[in-house]
């Protein structure tokens, strides 16, 4: 079932604050985004390392959260 969106875009825009991730113990932070497809939230892109079977290798992130039914708000308010 879908959800309404709880905040206007004006709300995002001018309240949103980035958020802090966490990825294998190193702290990040989202970004506040308005993606191309209409919906908002935050976005993290990076680059970090994670060990596996005792052997570095390199990951890149890339991470969106975005608020539950924000695509479905008018475009311009």
């Amino acid at each position: 079932m879908a959800k309404s969106c709880p905040i206007t875009r004006v709300d995002f825009r001018e309240h949103a604050q980035p958020v802090k991730v966490e990825v294998n113990g190193v702290p990040m932070m989202a970004q506040v985004k308005e993606f191309s497809t209409g919906s908002f939230g935050w976005y993290l892109g990076g680059k970090s390392v994670i060990e596996v079977d005792g052997k570095q290798v390199s990951v890149q992130i890339g991470m969106n959260l975005t608020i539950v039914g924000s695509k479905d708000l008018p475009k311009d308010e």
